[in-house]
């Protein structure tokens, strides 16, 4: 990431230094995962939609531990890999949204709610931000090389109410916290990059 863009990375102190994370990561662009990824203080395993696991980036991407998940139905397999990256300490990596879009995290689905409540995880936001200001002059689908992106870490905080409850209420509420949360920080994240 480095070599091809200019990305400057903000509050990657603020990421625990060891146990379960989740980094809900705002995405309006498909670099957004590859860079978190790239400049991440700890290994990243993000939930990456099924169709993105084509030809030679298939084994490439569960080589590096990435998340295949099937987002048409519930896909069992892919919920328990999800959680135990969690149960063993490690980063999960999802696009609250659900889908690219104006990554300003407005629709956001329950899984990242079940996941940080059944995986005891604290939730990191993370905005990327400049990723889709405009295309490459070389490779349409990319930002401009050498262009500067930024990542933004936030504060960690817990998604549930401290009950360990995990009721379909109690993940709606949770869903309701968290999409607060995440709206701050990108509100917070802009001002802060000029964004």
């Amino acid at each position: 990431m480095f070599g091809l863009w200019r990305p400057r990375v903000l509050g990657a102190w603020k990421v625990p230094a060891t146990g379960p994370v989740i980094f809900a990561v705002n995405h309006s662009h498909n670099i957004d995962g590859p860079m978190v990824m790239g400049v991440a203080p700890r290994p990243t395993h993000f939930l990456i939609k099924k169709e993105a696991f084509i030809g030679p980036l298939d084994p490439f991407l569960l080589g590096i531990g990435q998340v295949k998940v099937d987002r048409e139905s519930t896909d069992r397999t892919a919920i328990t890999q999800a959680l135990s990256v969690l149960d063993n300490g490690g980063v999960l990596g999802i696009f609250p949204e659900g889908t690219r879009g104006e990554g300003d995290f407005a629709a956001l689905r329950a899984g990242l709610a079940y996941f940080a409540v059944r995986g005891n995880a604290p939730i990191v936001p993370v905005a990327v931000l400049g990723s889709s200001d405009r295309p490459g002059r070389l490779i349409k689908g990319l930002p401009p090389l050498r262009s500067r992106v930024d990542v933004v870490f936030g504060d960690p905080f817990e998604a549930g109410d401290g009950s360990g409850r995990r009721t379909r209420r109690a993940l709606d509420e949770a869903t309701e916290r968290i999409q607060k949360q995440l709206t701050e920080h990108l509100e917070n994240a802009r001002r802060l990059t000029g964004r």
